[in-house]
């Protein structure tokens, strides 16, 4: 935490009396949306390349990326010297793409989905022998995210839940094991997509759940399967595991854009949008809500306000 602390932004905690209100709970927004490079990777990578040996960066360093991590790799080695090359899907927003190329990064655009970037990456790794920075599934990374939850306890020590949206697992793997050493009552509730719910589904069943394909707008957490070393530490840790529609989450874009005046993305409106869906089960006073980052593609606007809108149509008929 103290190394990191130089480098990286202790991000605001933001309340909002209307969502208070409407919820009947105190909420505590974690807005890692602010965290620069606009997303919490940037303390994973940065807390990983702090790790190597003078050596290995030296050699440069490599990943793959749905974006988010992409920019937090490419400023971390950027701000410790080291060349950065940074795999991407070929359908990764441009605004994301054109971002870590601006932190000095090689991008390589290879393949359909993140799974296909990945192994491009791999490939590559052998290659070049440089080192490879994996998005999740390094406990180093995982304990670099971890420092959200240190400063999240700092900041509001009357908190005895949080949610967290989960890709591959290393947000909430680092969350849940720095949040339980301080306090081993607190709950820790993950949040997936519907449409990219491995994690989830590999939770309640007890089984390795690998999915063929993903689909949802939340592109930082369409992820096929579960980390290797993040998933045992999930069913560790982790209280509980819910999904959300991506109407829902679209939604909890528009209400946060409109009410608090803060831009999320698809992934940093889950687990809002989970609070919202699931609030009846989510027993807690002072729930702590982790806004993992705000780095969307402004062009796909439109399409969130018509998803938005087919979930507030829906509850105009049920109400």
């Amino acid at each position: 935490m103290q190394r990191l602390a130089p480098l990286v932004h202790r991000t605001p905690l933001l309340t909002s009396q209307t969502t208070n209100n409407y919820l009947g709970k105190n909420v505590y927004f974690k807005m890692e949306n602010q965290q620069k490079t606009g997303a919490f990777k940037f303390r994973g990578a940065t807390f990983k390349l702090m790790q190597l040996k003078k050596r290995q960066l030296d050699k440069g360093v490599i990943t793959a990326s749905a974006g988010n991590h992409a920019q937090g790799v490419a400023y971390a080695a950027a701000k410790l010297g080291a060349k950065a090359t940074i795999f991407m899907a070929e359908k990764t927003p441009l605004a994301k793409v054109n971002a870590t190329r601006n932190y000095g990064a090689q991008v390589v655009l290879s393949g359909e989905t993140f799974q296909e970037a990945y192994e491009a990456s791999l490939q590559h790794q052998l290659q070049t022998g440089a080192e490879y920075i994996h998005p999740f599934d390094d406990y180093d990374v995982m304990a670099g995210q971890g420092t959200i939850a240190m400063e999240l306890l700092r900041q509001e020590d009357r908190i005895d839940t949080i949610l967290i949206p989960v890709g591959g697992g290393g947000l909430i793997s680092g969350i849940a094991v720095a949040a339980k050493h301080v306090n081993r009552n607190m709950k820790i509730i993950g949040v997936q997509a519907e449409g990219a719910d491995a994690i989830y589904r590999s939770y309640h069943t007890g089984r390795t759940e690998n999915l063929h394909s993903v689909y949802t707008i939340a592109e930082g957490i369409a992820v096929k399967k579960p980390g290797e070393r993040t998933l045992p530490i999930i069913r560790e840790y982790v209280d509980d595991m819910v999904t959300v529609s991506d109407e829902a989450i679209a939604s909890a874009i528009v209400y946060m854009l409109e009410r608090n005046k803060t831009l999320m993305e698809g992934a940093g409106a889950a687990a809002i949008a989970a609070l919202f869906a699931h609030n009846k089960q989510i027993k807690s006073r002072h729930c702590g809500v982790v806004v993992s980052g705000g780095n969307m593609d402004i062009s796909t606007m439109p399409k969130i306000q018509q998803l938005a809108e087919k979930l507030s149509n829906r509850e105009l008929v049920h109400s």
